[in-house]
C-alpha cells in the first residue's frame, strides 16, 4: 500500500479554499471594474480640453504683450502718430482723431486690426508746410513712405512682443520650458498666418471710401432724451448745427487721402428730403451751405407733415439758407404748400417736368400725384406714381431732342424715379427715409436720400431716433456729371453723433474708363 506525503493534505486544502474562494475573486473583479478612477487619474484632462487651454494662454499672452510693447511712434508728415496691432474680428484700419472722432477704412479681412492714433500736429512740420506750400504736391508720397516705415517696424515689434507674451504666460501656467516654447510658436504661426491674411485681402481702394464718425466733446449734457429737447429744443438746434460744422471741417481736412477732391470749379448740390416739419433741419442745411459753399440746394419732398396752411410759416427760413432752392412736392406736400414755395424768392419749384437751369446745372422734376394726409378721395388712375413717372420721362425725352438735355431730374418716390431710366444721367428722390444708390438698367444712377429731418419730432416716439440724414453731390462744370458724393448721418434727436463718409462711381476710381452716357431707352 502505498503511502501519502505528509504535505498532501496541506495542499488539498489549498485548492478546495481555492475553489471555494473562486466566486468571490470574480465578484470583487467586477465590482473593480464598475468603481470610478480615483481623483488623480479623473484629474487628467482630455487632449481637446488640453488643446483648448493652450490656445487660451496664447491668446492671452499675445494680447497682453502687443498691450506691452506693440506699438510704434512714427512721424507722419506733419503728424506724430501711434501704431498699434489690435485684436479684431473684422479687420480693417482705425485712425482715430482724438477726442474728436475716427476715420475707418475696409483695409484688409482679418483677425487684427491696424489702429493709428494721431496724438498731436507737429508745429515745426506744419509751419514748413505753410511757408512752402509748393511741398503739399509731394506730401502724398512723403505721408506713404512714413507709413510703410512704420508698419514694417510695427510688423517687427509684433512678431516680438506676441511670441514673448504667450511663451511667459505659457512658462508661468505650465511651468515646463517645453510647453512654453510651444506657445510662443503657436502664437508666431497665428501671426503668421493673420498676416497673409490681411497681405492677401488687401483693399488699397478703400481710402477712397472712408468712413468718419465723431463725437462733439462740447456737446451739451442738456440733449439727452425727450423731454429735454422739448424744454431746450432751440439749444439743440444751435449745437447739432454746430456739431456738423466742426465734423465737416475735420472732415475737410482728413479728405487729403487720395480719393476725389473738388476744385473751386466744382458744383455742389446739397441732396434733402423728408424734413417733416423738424425746425433743426433748416439750422443743419445753413450749417452745410456754409461749410461745403453749396451752390444749390435740392430737396426732393415731404417738407411738411400734413400740408396745411398753418405749417406755411415753418418755409420763410428757406429764403435766408443761402442758396438757391429747388423743390417738388411730396405725398405730405399739398398744392397749397406749393404755392406758397412758388411764392418764396430764391425758391425754384419743379412740376409737370418743367426744366429750369439752377447754377450751372438744369433740373426737371415732377410733384407727387398722391397726397397721403388728405383722405378724402380716392387716388385714382391720375395718381399712379409709374405714370407720373412716364410723363416726367417723355418731357426729359423731348427735351434732349431740341437740344437742351436735363442733367437732373428730381421725384419724391423712387417708383416714379425709376420709370425715367436712360432719359437722364441722374435721378433724386426720397420718400423711403433711408439713403440708397443704384445704376439702372439703361444707365441712369437713382439716388435716394434718407430723411434730413429726421423723420420728424415723432422720431422720439421710438426706442431709437430716426437718424438725420443728407448728402453733398460734386458735379464737373463743363460736363454736368456726378464726380462724387458725400453721405452725412447724424445721431437724430437727443444724439449728437456724426459720421461723413465720401464715395466715388466707379467710373471715377482710379484707372477705370469712363463709362458713356445713358442714351434714351425705348418706351
Amino acid at each position: 500500500m502505498a503511502r501519502v506525503p505528509a504535505a498532501a493534505p496541506h495542499a488539498l486544502a489549498e485548492v478546495m479554499n481555492s475553489i471555494r474562494n473562486a466566486p468571490r475573486a470574480l465578484i470583487r473583479r467586477r465590482r473593480a471594474r464598475r468603481t470610478p478612477p480615483t481623483p488623480e487619474l479623473a484629474a487628467r484632462p482630455r487632449p481637446w480640453t488640453r488643446a483648448a487651454g493652450l490656445v487660451a494662454v496664447v491668446l492671452l499672452g499675445a494680447w497682453l504683450g502687443l498691450l506691452v510693447v506693440g506699438d510704434v511712434r512714427v512721424p507722419v508728415g506733419p503728424m506724430n502718430t501711434t501704431m498699434t496691432l489690435r485684436p479684431s474680428v473684422a479687420g480693417g484700419t482705425k485712425i482715430n482723431v482724438s477726442p474728436l472722432g475716427a476715420l475707418q477704412l475696409d483695409s484688409h479681412i482679418a483677425p487684427v486690426r491696424l489702429d493709428v492714433n494721431v496724438d498731436q500736429l507737429d508745429p515745426d512740420r506744419a509751419q514748413a508746410l505753410v511757408d512752402h506750400p509748393e511741398r503739399l504736391s509731394g506730401l502724398q508720397d512723403e505721408v506713404a513712405r512714413d507709413v510703410e516705415h512704420g508698419t514694417l517696424d510695427l510688423a517687427v515689434r509684433s512678431c516680438v512682443a506676441v511670441v514673448t507674451g504667450a511663451t511667459a504666460l505659457g512658462l508661468a501656467v505650465y511651468r515646463r520650458p517645453g510647453r512654453a516654447l510651444g506657445a510662443g510658436g503657436l502664437a508666431l504661426t497665428l501671426l503668421v498666418a493673420s498676416g497673409g491674411t490681411a497681405y492677401a485681402t488687401w483693399n488699397p481702394d478703400s481710402v477712397l471710401e472712408p468712413r468718419f464718425s465723431g463725437l462733439l466733446s462740447s456737446a451739451p449734457s442738456l440733449v439727452g432724451n425727450a423731454r429735454s429737447i422739448v424744454t431746450e429744443f432751440d439749444v439743440y438746434q444751435k449745437e447739432l448745427a454746430r456739431l456738423v460744422t466742426n465734423v465737416t471741417k475735420l472732415y475737410d481736412v482728413t479728405s487729403t487721402l487720395p480719393a476725389y477732391q473738388p476744385d473751386p470749379t466744382t458744383i455742389r448740390v446739397l441732396h434733402v428730403s423728408d424734413i417733416h416739419l423738424n425746425p433743426a433741419s433748416w439750422k443743419i442745411i445753413a450749417s452745410l451751405v456754409r461749410q461745403y459753399k453749396v451752390n444749390v440746394i435740392v430737396d426732393s419732398g415731404d417738407t411738411m407733415d400734413h400740408g396745411t396752411a398753418a405749417e406755411n410759416g415753418f418755409l420763410d427760413p428757406i429764403e435766408d439758407l443761402g442758396a438757391p432752392y429747388v423743390w417738388v412736392r411730396g405725398n405730405h406736400d399739398s398744392r397749397e404748400t406749393q404755392n406758397y414755395l412758388r411764392s418764396l424768392k430764391n425758391v425754384h419749384v419743379l412740376d409737370d417736368g418743367r426744366a429750369r437751369n439752377v447754377a450751372g446745372l438744369r433740373f426737371a422734376g415732377i410733384g407727387d400725384p398722391q397726397f397721403t394726409p388728405d383722405r378724402s378721395g380716392s387716388d385714382g388712375a391720375e395718381a399712379s406714381q409709374e405714370l407720373a413717372g412716364a410723363r416726367l420721362a417723355s418731357a426729359l425725352r423731348d427735351q434732349s431732342t431740341v437740344g437742351t438735355p436735363v442733367d437732373v431730374a428730381v421725384a419724391h418716390e423712387p417708383s416714379a424715379a425709376r420709370e425715367v431710366d436712360g432719359a437722364v444721367p441722374l435721378v433724386l428722390a426720397g420718400h423711403l427715409h433711408r439713403e440708397d444708390m443704384e445704376v439702372m438698367k439703361y444707365g441712369t444712377r437713382l439716388r435716394v436720400e434718407g430723411s434730413t429731418g429726421g423723420s420728424g419730432l415723432r422720431a422720439v416716439e421710438g426706442k431709437y431716433p430716426d437718424p438725420i440724414q443728407a448728402s453733398i453731390l460734386y458735379f464737373d462744370r463743363d460736363t454736368r456729371r456726378l464726380q462724387a458724393w458725400d453721405e452725412i448721418k447724424l445721431g437724430g434727436l437727443g444724439l449728437t453723433t456724426a459720421e461723413v463718409s465720401r464715395h466715388l462711381p466707379k467710373e471715377n476710381q482710379p484707372g477705370a474708363t469712363p463709362s458713356p452716357s445713358p442714351s434714351p431707352s425705348p418706351s
